[in-house]
């Protein structure tokens, strides 16, 4: 796949698509909807299948000071366009001089005169241009004048239910990671390198790959049965996601024990998906009955991995594995 950062001076070979256009943060059921027509038009044209997308989160620039839970970083949304299938992915800054444009601004310029597609695909409820004045009605008159086709997706949903971001945040944040699985078409997971922790972990005899998240995760305090990511290896493990409570540790951290894994993970990449929510988090008074929890909770682990089926349908993996991606 490949991935601009600009619509200025894009290679000829580059236009002509027929772009998908959104915020796409989670690329949940309902934005494969919008993705899978962007490349049912370019392959009937014989074109290429792309996305737009903006960085930072509109949401993020206009309310910088708002924690803002993001459920995709842009390495792992970009992972999961290319392993979608999609051609080309198109990456734009989103400052204060994108958020300026008019609706017809941003048509002419950077769709027509910049990557001069041939068709557009928009969520029924995606707006754009300068005070969100852009919507779907006002894309397909701006089509009709600049002759590109556009194309509105109808709301996605599983029985009655329409898929949605801000759902997904609210499963999360109720330590649901199943129902997130089911409204995203995969299992949700976080990703980082692996740190040096307290060592409590080691001492408990349980010990840990510890990885820093962004302050803005709002995941629920708990233990989850998770599969843990490195490289090309996956392991099941018990993760616990807080903030220590017994041992008064106040910052919040992910915490994951393989259960079958022997070695040094530090300054390793791994990714753990989320497989189940085991239990909230708790204080212990004693060190000896955190061990005796922890211990249950890593036998229940194993049981909710083992029940998994060998060929698990919401994997994440390798739907949002993708060789490293050159950002031009």
């Amino acid at each position: 796949m490949e991935i601009l950062r600009s619509y200025d001076a894009v290679p000829i070979g580059l236009k002509g698509s027929a772009l998908a256009i959104g915020n796409f943060d989670g690329v949940h059921r309902g934005h494969q909807a919008v993705l899978q027509a962007a490349k049912d038009a370019a392959r009937a044209k014989g074109t290429l299948a792309s996305v737009m997308v903006f960085e930072p989160h509109p949401r993020q620039f206009f309310a910088p000071d708002k924690p803002f839970f993001r459920l995709t970083s842009l390495e792992r949304k970009l992972a999961l366009f290319s392993a979608f299938g999609l051609d080309l992915s198109v990456v734009l800054t989103f400052d204060k001089e994108l958020a300026s444009r008019t609706p017809e601004e941003f048509v002419s310029t950077i769709l027509v005169d910049g990557l001069g597609v041939s068709r557009v695909v928009l969520g029924y409820d995606f707006c754009f241009g300068k005070g969100r004045q852009g919507t779907p009605e006002v894309m397909q008159a701006l089509g009709k004048a600049h002759n590109f086709a556009v194309t509105v997706v109808s709301p996605a949903a599983d029985k009655g239910d329409v898929f949605s971001s801000s759902k997904i945040r609210d499963f999360l944040r109720h330590g649901d990671v199943r129902s997130a699985a089911e409204a995203l078409g995969y299992r949700w997971a976080i990703s980082g390198k692996v740190e040096s922790g307290a060592k409590r972990g080691t001492g408990l005899g349980f010990p840990t790959a510890n990885i820093r998240l962004s302050a803005n995760q709002q995941l629920m305090h708990g233990i989850y049965a998770v599969r843990v990511h490195v490289g090309d290896d996956v392991h099941g493990g018990a993760a616990y996601f807080g903030t220590r409570p017994t041992f008064e540790a106040g910052e919040v951290v992910l915490e994951s024990f393989l259960l079958d894994f022997e070695g040094d993970l530090y300054e390793r990449e791994i990714s753990v998906e989320f497989i189940d929510f085991l239990r909230g988090d708790q204080k212990f008074h004693s060190i000896e009955a955190l061990k005796a929890q922890v211990a249950a909770d890593c036998a229940r682990a194993a049981r909710v991995l083992d029940a998994l089926d060998a060929d698990d349908p919401l994997a994440l993996f390798p739907l949002a594995r993708a060789p490293a991606l050159a950002i031009s």
